[in-house]
């Protein structure tokens, strides 16, 4: 079974446009998203526009605040802080990857942990391992998600995370473990890779190699999870080798349509879980 993350993405925007409609009739609230975007960067102006997308069709109010590639540190953290006091704003969102010259971590911690909803202030992450799942890391969400609607029992299964990266890897883990998977986490520096791979009943796989994943290093009966989007020659491709893997794969995400439209997803249903715990 192909597993079709647009149209369960789509199922997610309907309940969240009702849930929207509720906040405005009866709390005369409108959830609200602010994005900023540093630099030029081609492929997060896509991302921005996609939320923003989002945003409209599900009735979000939503912000885009833009800074030129060279801006100060201290600028950009000055916005957040104002964004923070802001009450119409319930979910601040830095588009990552960040110039080279801006200090990541310490963007991110300038979100107040209430307001992050793409959930990589340390405080989120910290609660996320401890078993709390109230803002979860949108990508690794999505996965949950895509895995839990089609059926796919998670409790008692060897899942292998391809990946340890602080947005996708390391949090996807944690989640599958709160399931009572079995988790393995494999990198770079893994030895003999296919060994672990061959043993995965479930196989997430983020690591940015495409067709990297080949269908010698999956068992029959796989459920895979493929998270890598790669651009070679005008196509974009997954580190999963579709159309090989797939023949041996119970069920697999394709790229794009897979786990993509469920990261923008889940960046929604953030948003307005955010805007329903200001009300409290």
């Amino acid at each position: 079974m192909i597993i079709d993350g647009t149209q369960i993405a789509a199922g997610i925007q309907e309940e969240l446009i009702h849930e929207v409609k509720q906040l405005k009739d009866k709390h005369h609230l409108t959830p609200g998203l602010a994005t900023i975007l540093v630099g030029d960067d081609p492929a997060s102006r896509i991302y921005v526009s996609m939320k923003k997308k989002a945003c409209e069709k599900i009735g979000i109010h939503y912000e885009e605040h833009t800074f030129p590639g060279d801006v100060k540190e201290e600028n950009v953290i000055r916005l957040i802080q104002k964004l923070n006091q802001d009450e119409k704003i319930h979910g601040i969102l830095v588009q990552l990857p960040l110039p080279s010259h801006l200090n990541e971590p310490s963007v991110l911690c300038s979100i107040a942990p209430e307001k992050d909803v793409d959930g990589f202030h340390p405080a989120n992450m910290g609660r996320l391992l401890a078993g709390d799942e109230s803002t979860p890391p949108c990508t690794p969400s999505g996965i949950i998600t895509l895995l839990e609607k089609t059926g796919i029992k998670i409790a008692g299964k060897h899942a292998v995370v391809v990946g340890r990266s602080n947005i996708v890897g390391k949090p996807v883990a944690a989640m599958l473990l709160n399931r009572d998977a079995t988790v393995t986490i494999c990198h770079s520096k893994t030895k003999d890779l296919e060994r672990y791979t061959g043993q995965a009943d479930i196989l997430v796989v983020a690591i940015g190699r495409a067709k990297f994943i080949t269908e010698e290093m999956v068992k029959d009966g796989v459920a895979v999870i493929d998270v890598g989007i790669n651009r070679v020659g005008g196509k974009l491709y997954g580190d999963v080798d579709f159309e090989r893997v797939k023949e041996k794969a119970s069920t697999i995400t394709p790229v794009p349509g897979g786990v993509g439209p469920m990261t923008v997803a889940m960046l929604m249903k953030n948003t307005v879980t955010a805007a329903k715990n200001a009300l409290k």
